[in-house]
């Protein structure tokens, strides 16, 4: 079953392989190196340089419409046979802004308000980035209704860093656990 695992820059490696995904959107700052997991196809990891904020500043890069496109676009070239990881420097900002648009880009029958429910509840401490979340709700033509949602269920708990979490499509989607507990043969959150 397909589904999205969002999390930080410095557990891309372990979620790729983990959860056998072979396909990666990094949301980082223009010219951040990394390194991207062996795992990951070369040719299926869409790389925006884009920073965590929500007006333009002077020496950094604001959301644009230009970057929600690509991840509109690279959602659903996504063969969905493995789950696709979704990551940023702190998996708080816009990698979750991102889960959102991506979800909405490939299952846009569902309802907002429990869209960004579901994103609580898989992450308390997600704060979808504003200004791309208003560029997907436009692109996407939800009419304000995905801004209104996020906007709803308010700032995510403080953290210095998000947790890998793994989301669903769709409401009804069965994911697994962010993280098994591969020793004691059961499944921590």
């Amino acid at each position: 079953m397909p589904y999205l695992v969002v999390c930080p820059l410095n557990q891309i490696a372990e979620s790729a392989v983990l959860h056998g995904a072979r396909e990666m959107i990094s949301l980082l700052a223009e010219n951040q190196q990394f390194h991207r997991p062996g795992v990951i196809d070369p040719g299926r990891h869409l790389n925006l340089g884009v920073n965590d904020i929500s007006q333009a500043r002077q020496g950094l890069v604001a959301p644009a419409e230009d970057h929600v496109a690509r991840i509109i676009a690279f959602a659903r070239e996504w063969d969905q046979t493995a789950p696709l990881v979704i990551h940023c420097w702190m998996g708080i900002s816009r990698s979750p802004a991102s889960a959102l648009i991506a979800a909405l880009a490939l299952a846009s029958d569902q309802d907002d308000m429990a869209l960004a429910r579901r994103l609580r509840d898989a992450s308390p401490y997600a704060t979808p980035n504003q200004r791309l979340v208003e560029i997907g709700d436009a692109m996407l033509g939800r009419g304000g209704q995905l801004t209104h949602a996020v906007q709803k269920i308010g700032r995510g708990a403080d953290a210095f860093q998000g947790s890998r979490f793994c989301f669903g499509l769709r409401p009804d989607d069965d994911v697994p656990p962010a993280t098994p507990d591969r020793a004691a043969g059961k499944q921590t959150p």
